[in-house]
């Protein structure tokens, strides 16, 4: 299949070389030149806007978006809608809010354009191992590309789970999800590191492995991890988060289902990146007001 690829970052590169190892043509847009120039060195057919993108595709045009969340995708969409017409599809195969999913998939079937949500997991380890994808969308469209997300996914790797927004929905669970389990792994291994015992980190994460109920793929990049730096000396405890979370606690918000561990490990993100807590601060000022406590001055 001939399809356009719009955003060539970390997972969209990648996702463009197992598509043309698969034997896809495509034709590929970034506002990074260099990123486009290295797709090309790989086969893939360069596009210098995404109107020419548009030009280079055959009859019932197929296109892969692959940018961020939010202004990134409705300002594609826009120049989209203006050039694709009835019976085209548009996959947005980032991270966006199901919502907003769709709100764009009833906008583009005003143009008769159909638009699929694609949750995309896999990270930079995609290209080597496949990608799970969850898809949703008009069913028509979705089994016409059914041989993206086939060659794109591992082995039983992708799913088409119902109307537009549903891909987004499951890829925003799932990544609440992923949030609560690297947090439950991020205290067990602190609460290992400060015992009375000199235990070797790596070696558990190794035996973990093994016939544990907590084997699994994040244990083996905890491995990876621990192996090239036993103390993570190099690593500041700032970590970022990509709104999938937020969207999740927002969510749960409304349908009043309590998600504990993904709204205490979404929190403790945020605390990662104070540089000093004021709620610490006021914490430390009441304890000396009502108990007499010492207080460390900054």
């Amino acid at each position: 299949m001939k399809i356009g690829f719009i955003g060539l970052g970390k997972m969209g590169a990648n996702m463009t070389k197992r598509l043309l190892l698969k034997k896809h043509e495509l034709v590929v847009f970034d506002f990074s030149a260099e990123a486009v120039k290295e797709a090309t060195m790989h086969g893939a057919e360069s596009a210098q806007s995404i109107e020419e993108l548009v030009q280079k595709l055959p009859q019932k045009k197929v296109i892969w978006l692959m940018i961020p969340a939010g202004k990134p995708i409705d300002d594609t969409l826009e120049i989209l809608s203006k050039t694709l017409t009835k019976g085209d599809i548009i996959i947005d195969g980032g991270n966006s809010f199901w919502k907003d999913s769709q709100a764009r998939a009833e906008k583009m079937k005003t143009f008769g354009i159909d638009f699929i949500d694609c949750g995309t997991s896999g990270g930079v380890w995609g290209l080597q191992n496949g990608y799970c994808l969850m898809y949703g969308g008009n069913k028509n469209a979705c089994d016409y590309t059914h041989d993206l997300y086939k060659d794109l996914a591992t082995e039983n790797g992708y799913l088409y789970c119902g109307e537009s927004g549903a891909g987004h929905f499951v890829k925003m669970v799932h990544n609440g999800i992923e949030y609560g389990m690297m947090q439950s792994f991020a205290e067990g291994f602190e609460l290992m590191e400060e015992s009375p015992f000199a235990y070797n980190l790596t070696d558990i994460t190794k035996l973990w492995q093994h016939g544990s109920v907590v084997r699994s793929w994040l244990l083996d990049l905890i491995h990876n991890a621990l192996s090239e730096d036993p103390k993570l000396d190099t690593i500041r405890g700032y970590v970022e988060d990509n709104g999938e979370a937020r969207w999740m606690v927002q969510t749960a918000m409304d349908l009043e289902v309590p998600v504990h561990a993904t709204a205490a490990s979404l929190f403790t993100r945020f605390e990662s990146r104070q540089k000093e807590s004021f709620a610490m601060k006021m914490l430390a000022a009441m304890r000396n007001q009502f108990g007499g406590h010492a207080v460390k001055k900054s």
